[in-house]
């Protein structure tokens, strides 16, 4: 049995790709370095508009997947980032990229802050920085609708299950794993179908 052939690099179909593990290192430090208050905004524009590592529908079928899996969305992100195009040191590199400088920050906040934490005005910064925290994940939010024009579960559904989360989360309060589970695995259901549905009529005469 002839062995399978490899998957192409992002290299052989002209993305551009991180040009060496300190590339790599140096691109996450920068992109976690800017992530106060909003990451996700930071990570979309850094990765689709600025690098163009990812498409716009790679990022967003990327960043789902960090969703859903257990610990930080960017740090999981990041993660599948580096293996993809180094492998295991590739992912060990970029997860040092996110975490080092950072961590050294947030410690060094942590002390300051201790003394200033009951002051009205820390306590109204950070209800301020909350605010707009809030409007940069919107506007992402917006940007990326139209990436839902090539989804293969179709626009209506994407709206559907985006209406019916929203409700479900804010809403109602259910808990995140059962919404997962939920909507979720419809989600997986439908687009299952309709991989199938197109591999069907593409192999028809």
């Amino acid at each position: 049995m002839p062995e399978s052939l490899p998957l192409p690099a992002p290299a052989a179909t002209g993305q551009p790709r991180p040009a060496s593990l300190t590339d790599l290192f140096w691109s996450f430090t920068w992109l976690a370095l800017q992530g106060f208050g909003g990451v996700l905004a930071i990570v979309q524009r850094e990765l689709v508009e600025k690098k163009q590592w990812l498409t716009r529908e790679q990022f967003l079928e990327d960043w789902a997947v960090a969703q859903i899996l257990p610990g930080p969305n960017v740090v999981n992100l990041s993660l599948m980032i580096g293996d993809r195009y180094f492998g295991l040191r590739g992912a060990l590199v970029a997860l040092a990229g996110m975490l080092t400088f950072p961590l050294l920050i947030v410690l060094a906040l942590a002390a300051v802050f201790t003394g200033i934490s009951d002051s009205p005005g820390a306590q109204g910064a950070l209800r301020g920085m909350g605010a707009v925290a809030a409007g940069l994940i919107t506007a992402t939010g917006l940007k990326l609708i139209s990436a839902l024009k090539t989804n293969v579960l179709g626009r209506a559904v994407c709206w559907a299950l985006a209406v019916l989360t929203f409700i479900a989360v804010a809403l109602l309060h259910v808990p995140l794993i059962w919404v997962l589970l939920g909507l979720g695995g419809l989600a997986w259901a439908w687009a299952y179908r309709q991989l199938g549905r197109s591999a069907l009529a593409g192999t028809k005469p």
